[in-house]
């Protein structure tokens, strides 16, 4: 059964840091390119970040140079490391798996953890 677990969120001051934690199982992680998304209140789902199978890495222009998409293989685990936070990236934030091999036939998605950055 495939399960991705995330972990990590919580509340946060402005300017704090988080780190957010996907925990993947029954596919092939290694194949696979992930991605976190966010979606805030009142917001359309946005890619916030992705990390391809090969290492690359892509970032949506608000979150560049604070946040860092990264991931171990071995642990079949791929993490958000969100620092400098703003209020407005109070959102839930889902881990997306799309497999590399296919074209991203196969897709899976976590079911969200809360991040709230606020006083």
């Amino acid at each position: 059964q495939v399960q991705l677990v995330e972990s990590g969120g919580g509340l946060v001051l402005p300017g704090g840091s988080l780190r957010l934690s996907c925990a993947a199982s029954g596919f092939t992680f290694s194949s696979y390119a992930m991605s976190w998304y966010r979606q805030g209140p009142g917001k359309e789902r946005e890619l916030v970040a992705t990390i391809s199978a090969g290492g690359s890495t892509n970032y949506v222009d608000s979150v560049k140079g604070r946040f860092t998409i990264s991931r171990d293989n071995a642990k079949n685990t791929v993490y958000l490391q969100m620092n400098s936070l703003k209020a407005e990236d109070t959102a839930v934030y889902y881990c997306y798996a799309a497999s590399q091999t296919d074209w991203g036939r196969r897709t899976y998605w976590g079911q969200g953890t809360q991040v709230t950055v606020s006083l």
